[in-house]
Formats: structure tokens, sequence, C-alpha cells
């Protein structure tokens, strides 16, 4: 068998390998790791975030997640063990679904019908303005008539800025 056949005899011995082998063989997932972990669930005891929560309630929640990492567990999985553990609010994102589904929508609804109401308010007041600056001015009750002509010569002087 030459070098050449032989190359070739792996080559398609891998391929054979890699057509076989499962997909999710192949796609490599990240590592959990127990920092990215802790910033996202809390201390059930301290209702903090685990990153900064020093209670031994914590520490035992901290060793806890160390020995899912050990077993290879990803994020998720380590998170659903977690709230199997120490119920949802340990999470700390509440889950996007029920009730709590509020707490996502809302602030978006909140800025939707702001935008709406300055859509309405805001030309309101433009034109309310605009027609306040085109009005004429009412003359001062009692004055003289030289005295208004004087007054709406300088009122009028000083809308031009001169």
């Amino acid at each position: 068998m030459s070098a050449g056949q032989g190359v070739r005899r792996l080559a398609a011995l891998l391929a054979l390998a890699l057509a076989l082998a499962p997909s999710t063989a192949l796609a490599i997932t990240p590592r959990a790791s127990l920092t990215d972990i802790e910033n996202d669930v809390m201390c059930p005891s301290c209702r903090e975030s685990l990153a900064v929560a020093e209670s031994p309630q914590a520490y035992a929640e901290r060793n806890y997640i160390r020995g899912l990492i050990a077993q290879g567990l990803d994020k998720q999985q380590i998170e659903q063990n977690l709230v199997g553990q120490y119920g949802p609010a340990v999470l700390a994102k509440p889950p996007a679904s029920g009730f709590d589904l509020t707490v996502y929508l809302l602030p978006a609804a909140v800025v939707a019908l702001g935008l709406v109401v300055l859509a309405v308010v805001l030309p309101r007041w433009r034109r309310a303005a605009r027609a306040r600056l085109a009005a004429p001015r009412p003359v001062a009750a009692g004055l003289a008539p030289a005295d208004a002509r004087r007054l709406e010569e300088d009122l009028a002087r000083f809308d031009s800025g001169a």
C-alpha cells in the first residue's frame, strides 16, 4: 500500500466517523463556571445574588454548584437542579410565563404608551404655542392711546430682536 492510499483511507475513515457521530458530540458546549452561575442565581435565605451572599446557606449552595459542575452538567442543567433543590425563587430572573411574564411585558407597554401620548400631545402643544405667538397682544386697559402705541412699538422691537 502506498502513502497516498493510506492517506485516502484515513480521510475516508475520518469522514465516515464524522458522518456517523451524533451531532451533539460534535457541538462544543461551553463548560459551566461557578462565577457565571452565581451571577444568575439567588441565595434563598439571604434573598440576594449568590455572587455577593455570605451566609452559610450561600456557601452550601456554592458547594452544591461545584459538585454539579464536577459532574459535567451545563449551565441550564445546573439551574434546573437548583430549582429542583431550592425552588423557583433561586433564579435571579423570573420565568417568562404566567404572571411573571408581566416583568418583561410591562416596561415595553409603558414605553409604547408614553410614545403614543407624546405623539398625540406634542403636536397639540406646538399648535397652541404657535397660536399664542400669532395672536395679537391685548393692550392694557386704561392706557392712553399714545402710551399703548409706544408699548406696541417697544414690544415689536423686542420681538424682532433689534
